[in-house]
């Protein structure tokens, strides 16, 4: 069974129903600047956390990242451009999944309504793409058809702000677009305007309104956002200060207040760093968080009020790792490496929390992202 939470999670690097017992089909999104030609796939031994050699699956231009349809049937993508359909623009792909052999079918386009989209989740009914626009500082409610095609934006909503850091901070920058369980409220980190922008949201009608915002400390550039199992605890991984940003959620009044903010980096750490992505184990007993620079996958134990202790830090296996997701069960987690055009698994021990190498590692030119959906059982 799909849960909602690994609906949300369906982005860049997918484990759908595709493949035998025991095994998944896994789907990397890409940057199609050098090698790559689009969307690839390969199959992952979930027993053994052995790869097979990736192949094409799908072609299409930047699909940095990837979120699965509730009925695994469809597929969609973002291009990560610049301009679509003679506008400011980039674009949103729909794929169909061929169930034998896992390849992508293209099934139609509609613009993102901004510029460099480079997040998108499909909501828990399976009604609407939304999707984060980082140049355009912008975010966007897309429908879905029966048929799984796209319909042209329902709902636009601009970011408005600056944060302190001139280079980075100028205007609105929309990193992701995310869902609580209950899928009344949206949350787009904004690394540009300094803070996540909440709205409430319609599935049915496809709409977006505005609702409230949450900040980390100045100069945060908020990136990604995971919430616990529980629904009550959400964690901001801040991309220009390297660090987590620990909130309170309250799923009545779509409330977020902030906790606790704690450092990426292992301490006396002083080379260039950002941070890429922020997850949260199944049982919700350990969060994760990359560092590019560092190239280092830190680990923290969750207290019981929800706030952070570090646990320690693994290298990430690559350079840059940019994206990494744990499965459903807790048991692997796969980093994507954008700068050494590799990936690669690891075990996850239970008791610690801590990833654990397994093998080598998997080539695919420029994977951007990583999140994964499990198997069928």
């Amino acid at each position: 069974m799909i849960t909602r939470h690994a609906v949300l999670a369906a982005v860049c690097l997918l484990l759908p129903a595709l493949a035998h017992a025991g095994s998944a089909t896994v789907y990397v999104g890409t940057y199609t600047d050098t090698a790559s030609r689009g969307i690839y796939r390969f199959t992952l031994d979930l027993e053994t956390g052995a790869a097979s050699a990736p192949v094409l699956a799908g072609t299409t231009t930047n699909p940095s990242f990837l979120a699965l349809h509730p009925n695994g049937r469809f597929l969609y993508a973002v291009g990560e451009i610049e301009s679509f359909d003679g506008k400011k623009s980039g674009v949103v792909s729909a794929f169909a999944i061929d169930r034998k052999t896992g390849d992508l079918a293209l099934l139609n386009q509609q613009p993102s309504e901004g510029a460099g989209p480079c997040h998108l989740v499909v909501d828990g009914t399976g009604k609407n793409v939304l999707v984060a626009n980082y140049g355009g500082g912008n975010v966007a409610v897309l429908p879905i058809a029966a048929d799984g095609r796209l319909a042209r934006a329902s709902s636009v909503q601009a970011h408005e702000g600056r944060g302190p850091n001139p280079g980075r901070q100028e205007k609105p920058h929309a990193h992701g677009i995310y869902l609580d369980a209950s899928g009344r409220f949206a949350f787009s980190p904004d690394l540009g305007a300094d803070r996540v922008f909440v709205y409430r949201f319609d599935a049915a009608k496809g709409t977006l309104e505005p609702h409230s915002t949450a900040a980390p400390p100045p100069g945060s550039g908020p990136r990604h956002l995971a919430f616990d199992p529980s629904g009550r605890h959400a964690y901001v991984i801040n991309e220009l200060l390297s660090t987590i940003t620990a909130f309170a959620y309250d799923p009545a009044r779509g409330a977020l207040e902030p906790l606790q903010t704690v450092p990426t980096l292992p301490a006396g750490w002083s080379g260039a760093n950002t941070t890429a992505e922020v997850a949260v184990s199944p049982d919700g007993h350990f969060v994760y968080g990359s560092n590019r620079g560092e190239d280092s996958l830190a680990l923290f134990r969750v207290l019981k009020d929800g706030r952070l202790e570090i646990a320690g830090h693994v290298p990430a296996g690559g350079k840059a790792p940019r994206h990494f997701a744990l499965d459903a069960s807790g048991r692997w987690l796969l980093a994507a490496h954008q700068d050494s055009d590799t990936i690669a698994v690891f075990r996850v021990d239970p008791a610690s929390g801590k990833p654990v190498r397994v093998g080598g590692t998997i080539a695919v030119a420029r994977p951007v992202c990583v999140l994964l959906v499990p198997a069928a059982r």
